[in-house]
């Protein structure tokens, strides 16, 4: 939990041996934020993670 903040930095990432850029997270964080959204993280380590994405609903009527 102490990395939370890292997690959402572009070209960031926490595990060498898995594979990837560094931007899938940061690019999600940045959709949900332009949507007026929030994303919230959960983790425990040897456990895993869970994300949480909240958006507002708009009424189109």
């Amino acid at each position: 939990m102490s990395q939370i903040d890292k997690i959402f930095r572009m070209f960031k990432r926490l595990h060498a041996h898995v594979p990837g850029t560094g931007v899938g997270l940061y690019l999600v964080k940045r959709i949900v934020e332009n949507l007026n959204g929030k994303i919230e993280v959960n983790s425990e380590v040897e456990k895993g993670s869970e994300f949480r994405i909240y958006l507002p609903i708009i009424d189109k009527i």
